[in-house]
């Protein structure tokens, strides 16, 4: 049976004025990711991967093209609508871990929650049970700074996973990490991935693209390969 496409893009293009000069950081990129693929996007740095993930994100939208997550075309909605979309069908994983620092393991993975108007003993229990499922049962009411990098990536996942979401995006999540603690956080992709979770990679790692099951390179704003394993 053909999966469905999570996302599709259609001739995306992406320009930024800066001064009097137009950059074209994307230029016309066609791409098609089913459900329960697992795909890294790597490049030269300025090659549009930033920018791409930006999009794929709904953190900014396209200068021409179509977005379709999940069927809906979400290429031009506006901000309000395109927040409401992050935040009920996509989860995001940050090489920086972006957590909440005067909050605990457990409030910081309910934030997703909290904004969508969950029961506090419902978002509570779901918290706590995600938190069991990247082992950090023992860990529920420290703080981020008491934890390791490893742990504070743990979290990360965690609070990405919270809204189910329809696909999930990791920037570099590896990227400040030690060797074990990366391979840790790559176990847990492996195991998301064989669950049927859709996941989207930005690496410039060569080792860590090789996890994947498909690798995207771009360059100069545009598809150069795509391979799959």
């Amino acid at each position: 049976m053909v999966k469905p496409s999570i996302v599709r893009l259609e001739n995306i293009r992406k320009t930024y004025q800066m001064g009097l000069v137009t950059v074209e950081a994307l230029r016309g990129l066609s791409l098609d990711i089913k459900a329960g693929e697992y795909i890294s996007i790597m490049g030269p740095s300025g090659c549009g991967k930033s920018t791409l993930l930006n999009l794929l994100g709904c953190l900014d939208r396209p200068s021409s093209g179509a977005y379709y997550l999940g069927g809906d075309d979400v290429a031009q909605l506006n901000d309000d609508e395109l927040s409401s979309v992050r935040g009920a069908r996509l989860g995001f994983i940050f090489q920086s871990y972006n957590l909440i620092q005067q909050l605990t393991v457990v409030e910081n993975i309910e934030i997703p929650l909290y904004y969508q108007g969950w029961p506090e003993d419902k978002s509570r229990a779901l918290a706590e049970r995600l938190a069991a499922r990247v082992g950090l049962s023992e860990r529920l009411d420290h703080k981020p700074y008491e934890l390791s990098g490893g742990q504070q990536q743990r979290v990360a996942i965690a609070r990405a996973l919270v809204n189910d979401p329809l696909v999930i995006l990791a920037d570099e999540a590896t990227g400040n990490l030690d060797s074990t603690s990366g391979a840790e956080i790559l176990n847990i992709f492996d195991d998301l991935h064989r669950q049927g979770k859709t996941l989207i990679m930005v690496t410039h790692d060569d080792d860590v693209a090789s996890r994947s099951e498909r690798n995207v390179r771009l360059r100069d704003g545009i598809i150069e390969s795509d391979v799959r394993r």
